[in-house]
């Protein structure tokens, strides 16, 4: 049996929030778990499944390729080919913190949580940036390049990112001794918890930067040029490296992640690879057939053949006018619904000949139904 695709998994919308992901999984990983389901194997590979999910789509790096190449896009970066749970069990603080009676804390101390809790507050990579940009449909067909302004945190050029003020330093905390945690032994659990007065850090600054007042950082604008590639979907994730949030004691930059937002077209749409729109044509064009000009979506003028006796709704398709496939060299077709429009005023002279056609014509009167089926795209 093939692997279940990772949103159907966890239950949630392709669009969905890390904070929707990660309530998705927690109620997932919750029922499924194996120390509450002993000896259950159904529940243990469902509780693997999940977690094989969150680990993917909780990654900023690893979502956005699985959105745009599914399973293959995968292979060889630690997820798709097999589960890898580092990710997700270092998140099972933030997972299951906010669920009370103590129960982030039981998750904790059974999985070890205080250790990966310590793990996340000394890894100093700076936080990652969300940038939403509207593009207009044209672009997200044929690519562009913008320009993208921001702000992000940077070091305080006062006290170098220490938070604390010129001659002092920070002091190790006196309520967890430097750990960043406190321990606390409720019946026969023993609870681990993050240190209040510290918030897990082990340290307190005493005198904080007047600059900064303790961050130790200080906003600033930032500005960087994005190339965005032709055929992006609404919805895309563009991740630009090391441009988010400065890292402290030397620790790398977070990223900026970029999210598309594709207005709509008035006169096109897309599905896929190709694109469609409608142009009206004469009864007399329809019936004895016409070369008509449209145009592009790019603003190129086409001239298109109109067979003989096309009927209203008839799809006619222009190879290679489409949206092109990523990496380039191929596009998709445009398919130009014709729609035959019934002139709503006539002249005398017009009306004339319209009557001798209709004698000639000699229409049914009693017409047969025609299948939908036959009226469908």
């Amino acid at each position: 049996m093939g692997k279940r695709d990772y949103y159907e998994v966890l239950g949630v919308d392709k669009k969905a929030t890390l904070d929707e992901i990660k309530k998705a999984y927690r109620k997932l990983a919750v029922k499924y778990h194996p120390d509450r389901n002993p000896g259950d194997k159904e529940a243990e590979d469902k509780f693997k499944e999940a977690t094989e999910a969150y680990e993917i789509l909780s990654d900023d790096k690893k979502r956005p390729i699985y959105d745009q190449y599914g399973f293959a896009g995968l292979e060889g970066m630690g997820g798709g080919g097999g589960a890898q749970y580092s990710h997700a069990f270092t998140d099972f603080a933030d997972l299951f913190g906010g669920m009370g009676g103590g129960f982030g804390d039981i998750f904790e101390s059974i999985f070890g949580g205080g250790s990966s809790r310590r793990a996340r507050q000394d890894d100093n990579t700076g936080a990652s940036l969300r940038y939403d940009l509207e593009l207009s449909f044209k672009d997200a067909v044929y690519g562009t390049k913008t320009e993208l302004r921001f702000s992000r945190n940077e070091l305080c050029p006062t006290c170098g990112g220490s938070g604390s003020e010129a001659g002092t330093s920070k002091k190790t905390c006196p309520s967890c001794g430097g750990a960043g945690q406190i321990r606390r032994n409720t019946g026969f659990l023993s609870m681990v918890q993050t240190c209040p007065q510290c918030g897990g850090s082990g340290q307190i600054i005493e005198h904080p930067c007047k600059a900064c007042r303790g961050s130790g950082y200080k906003k600033e604008s930032k500005a960087v040029t994005l190339t965005i590639p032709a055929g992006v979907d609404d919805g895309r994730r563009i991740v630009i490296p090391h441009q988010g949030d400065a890292g402290k004691n030397g620790g790398a930059r977070g990223d900026l992640i970029v999210v598309l937002h594709v207005r709509s077209h008035e006169y096109f749409e897309r599905s896929g690879n190709d694109l469609y729109c409608a142009v009206p044509v004469s009864i007399t064009q329809a019936a004895l057939g016409a070369t008509i000009t449209v145009s592009s979506l790019d603003g190129r003028k086409i001239d298109i053949p109109v067979a003989a006796g096309t009927q209203n709704g008839k799809m006619l398709r222009i190879k290679g006018e489409g949206v092109p496939y990523s990496g380039g060299g191929r596009k998709g077709d445009l398919y130009i619904k014709v729609m035959v429009q019934v002139p709503e005023r006539l002249s005398a002279q017009e009306k004339k000949l319209l009557q001798a056609f209709a004698e000639a014509e000699n229409p049914t009167k009693e017409p047969k139904l025609i299948p939908l089926s036959s009226l469908a795209r």
